[in-house]
C-alpha cells in the first residue's frame, strides 16, 4: 500500500508549499461538494492532498462545513492518513497561544451537523474510544518537535457548535468540571467520519487564545486570535512539510486498526440494505460492502 497524506487545513492554512505536479481539482461526492477544490501533488516522493476546511477565503462557518463530503472526497482520491489542522482556545495556563497540541480525545458538543455516513438503510457502529490514530499522532508530534514549536502530547478537545465563542460559565464548566484542555469548532464530526471511512486521523490543534476563563483574558479578542493564527499557520506549514519523510512512501495496514474499523460494524442484514444508500457508501465503505 502507498501512503497518501491528506491535510485538512483550518484557519490560515490554505495550501502546502513545495508540492510537485500541484493541481487543484474538483472531486464529486454523493454527499455534495467538498469545502473547495482539493490540491494534489507529491512532496518528497509521497502523494499529498490538501483541502481547506473552510474553503479558500474562509467561506464556510464551522456548522456549514460539508464534513461528510470532505472525508469522502479524500477517501475517493486514495488518501490513507488524514492530518487535521485547526485553531483552538486553551483551558490550560501552560497551553499558551502559539503552542501546538496533539489531540488524543474529544468531547462532542455539536448539535447541528450530520455526523455519520450511515443511517436508515445501512446501519453501522464503529468503535471510537480512541478517536485519534496514535501511530499518526506520534509522527505529528515528531514533526512538531523537529521544527522547534512548543508542542503538548495529548489533550481533550471540546468541540462546540459556534460560531460564537464560549460564555464564561461554559468556559469554566469545560475547564474546571469536565477537565478539557482545548476548545474548537471543527474537530467533530470530522474525526468520527474519518473513522467510519477507515482513515487514520490525527489532529494538530494550534492555540490562539485562552478562551474566556482566564482572569487576564476574560474575552476572546478576535484581532489577537487572527494575529496568532497567522504565526501558527507558518509553523503548521513547516510541520506538514516534514510529514512525508516521517511517514514514508510505503505503508502497511495500521496496527491501531483504523484501516479495518468497519469490520463487523455494519448491523443491517444484507437483504435489508437500501441499494441507494449503498451507492453513496461506495468510497467510504467499499471494502466491506463489495462482498
Amino acid at each position: 500500500m502507498q501512503t497518501m497524506i491528506g491535510v485538512i487545513g483550518g484557519s490560515g492554512v490554505y495550501e502546502i508549499a513545495g508540492l510537485q505536479d500541484a493541481q487543484w481539482q474538483d472531486v464529486e461526492t454523493p454527499w455534495g461538494a467538498p469545502s473547495d477544490q482539493i490540491l494534489t501533488g507529491t512532496l518528497d516522493g509521497v502523494k499529498m492532498a490538501f483541502l481547506p476546511r473552510h474553503g479558500r477565503g474562509h467561506v464556510h462557518s464551522p456548522t456549514a462545513v460539508p464534513y461528510r463530503a470532505n472525508i469522502d472526497a479524500l477517501k475517493r482520491l486514495g488518501v490513507t492518513d488524514v492530518v487535521a489542522v485547526s485553531a483552538c482556545g486553551s483551558f490550560r495556563e501552560e497551553y499558551a497561544p502559539g503552542d501546538f497540541v496533539i489531540i488524543d480525545q474529544y468531547i462532542d458538543r455539536t448539535f447541528a451537523r450530520d455526523k455519520s455516513f450511515f443511517g436508515t438503510g445501512c446501519v453501522a457502529h464503529v468503535a471510537l474510544a480512541h478517536p485519534i490514530c496514535a501511530r499518526l499522532a506520534q509522527h505529528c508530534l515528531a514533526a512538531a518537535r523537529e521544527i522547534g514549536v512548543t508542542v503538548h502530547e495529548g489533550g481533550t478537545y471540546l468541540t462546540m457548535e459556534g460560531p460564537q465563542f464560549s460564555t464564561l460559565a461554559e468556559s469554566k464548566l469545560y475547564r474546571d468540571v469536565w477537565g478539557c484542555d482545548v476548545i474548537g469548532m471543527t474537530g467533530m464530526p470530522e474525526a468520527k467520519l474519518a473513522r467510519e471511512a477507515e482513515l487514520c486521523y490525527a489532529s494538530i490543534a494550534m492555540v490562539t487564545d485562552y478562551d474566556s476563563w482566564h482572569p487576564d483574558h476574560d474575552a476572546v479578542d478576535v484581532a489577537q486570535v487572527i494575529a496568532t493564527a497567522g504565526r501558527n499557520a507558518e509553523n503548521a506549514r513547516a510541520l506538514i512539510a516534514r510529514l512525508p519523510a516521517l511517514l514514508g512512501g510505503a505503508r502497511d495496514l495500521c496496527e491501531k486498526g483504523c484501516d479495518t474499523a468497519l469490520t463487523g460494524a455494519i448491523m443491517t442484514a444484507p437483504a435489508k440494505r437500501d441499494p441507494d444508500v449503498l451507492k453513496k457508501l461506495d468510497a467510504v465503505a467499499g471494502r466491506v460492502l463489495k462482498g
